[in-house]
């Protein structure tokens, strides 16, 4: 599942270089905002998945 959500399983220090490049500066806010609440439903969508199969509901 960490996979899927491309998140790490613990936090990774970040140095200030790698703060200011990449993907995130790229964006405008509002699709920043969106790129990011889409990636937090994901993850959402996936522990509730996770609790159906897994836990019984």
């Amino acid at each position: 599942m960490l996979a899927e959500t491309n998140r790490h399983p613990f936090d990774l220090a970040e140095a200030e270089s790698e703060l200011v490049s990449g993907y995130n500066v790229e964006h405008s806010s509002v699709l920043f905002a969106l790129f990011f609440l889409s990636e937090y439903a994901n993850i959402i969508l996936l522990c509730h998945v996770a609790t159906i199969l897994f836990l019984g509901g």
